[in-house]
């Protein structure tokens, strides 16, 4: 009883720590986002259209 006891908190604890993983790199990618694209409005603001060079587009 006490080795599946230890295995559920072992998936337990690999589970909280994969959960915290994914939100802080979902929310660091969001405001990589956020800053290119706030880039790139400023500039159409600014009536200069964005060159296919200078913008880097990452998949």
């Amino acid at each position: 009883m006490e080795k599946k006891l230890t295995l559920v908190q072992t998936i337990a604890t690999a589970g909280v720590f994969s959960a915290i993983s994914f939100w802080y790199g979902f929310m660091f990618g969001r405001e990589s986002s956020r800053k290119e694209l706030s880039h790139l409005i400023e500039d159409l603001r600014r009536g200069n259209p964005p060159s296919p060079s200078s913008s880097s587009s990452h998949s």
